[in-house]
């Protein structure tokens, strides 16, 4: 039994659901967002709450729930406080810089690469190590942020690359010269 799917999920003030059939939008202050369940799962206001409920106990419907529910929990939060992610580069010569609507960054290559940022993303270098990527939609917050570390991931021997901030990156020893 899921124990996730049947937590009801509470609406904070300043945030508005709209529930339509299996459609879910949400509307707060960091934008809006809508996510459309299997129809097998329907969504149920009550005492400012959001409830999910699921039609049958098949272990694929069970399995779904609690999927759903962090999903429709996962938008709630989304628009009232907004997802954060921030990446530190490590190298001599790297570096990261907005150039408009672009991504400018410097990793060792033989050219600079120019990221486009997708809509919805808000993307800040407080200086040219860091990069914050901040936005209203979890799942694109983190595949933006591991798109840009996957252009040169941390390697474990001298530690350059681009990381999450809270990443540890296990270091391995080098050759020792006899």
């Amino acid at each position: 039994m899921s124990r996730i799917g049947l937590k009801p999920i509470a609406i904070p003030s300043g945030c508005t659901v709209d529930i339509n059939d299996r459609t879910v939008k949400v509307k707060g202050p960091k934008g809006e967002l809508s996510f459309t369940a299997v129809k097998e799962m329907s969504f149920e206001i009550k005492d400012n709450e959001i409830h999910v409920i699921r039609a049958d106990e098949t272990k694929r419907v069970r399995s779904l729930h609690g999927l759903t529910r962090s999903l429709v929990a996962n938008m709630v939060e989304g628009v009232t406080e907004g997802f954060k992610k921030e990446l530190k580069i490590i190298g001599t010569g790297y570096r990261a810089n907005m150039n408009g609507k672009k991504l400018g960054l410097t990793l060792g290559f033989s050219h600079p690469l120019d990221v486009e940022v997708p809509a919805g993303l808000t993307v800040e270098t407080p200086d040219n190590l860091t990069i914050v990527i901040s936005g209203a939609d979890k799942q694109q917050v983190g595949q933006f942020a591991a798109l840009v570390r996957g252009y040169r991931p941390p390697e474990p021997y001298l530690g350059k690359g681009v990381r999450y901030v809270d990443e540890h990156v296990r270091r391995k020893v080098g050759k020792t010269g006899k």
